[in-house]
């Protein structure tokens, strides 16, 4: 069976969220962070980003995913 091209595509994802305690719900905060990890990978393409916030005792519990794929060099 033939290869198709997308078949050698990966995709590489981590997920951050801010310490527990006081600013755990900070918004900015974690977008900020979000975005120097993305610009300490180098070269990549976001593919995608999501979101979630779980309810917790004193803020909320924020967390994002970065999906993320580095160019192929072929």
């Amino acid at each position: 069976m033939p290869q198709h091209p997308d078949d050698n595509w990966t995709i590489f994802h981590f997920s951050q969220s801010n310490p527990d305690g006081p600013g755990q719900g900070d918004v900015p905060a974690l977008l900020r962070r979000v975005a120097d990890s993305i610009e300490a990978l180098g070269e990549v393409m976001v593919e995608d980003i999501t979101f979630s916030t779980d309810p917790t005792a004193d803020e909320r519990d924020l967390s994002m995913t970065v999906y993320y794929h580095r160019e192929r060099d072929d």
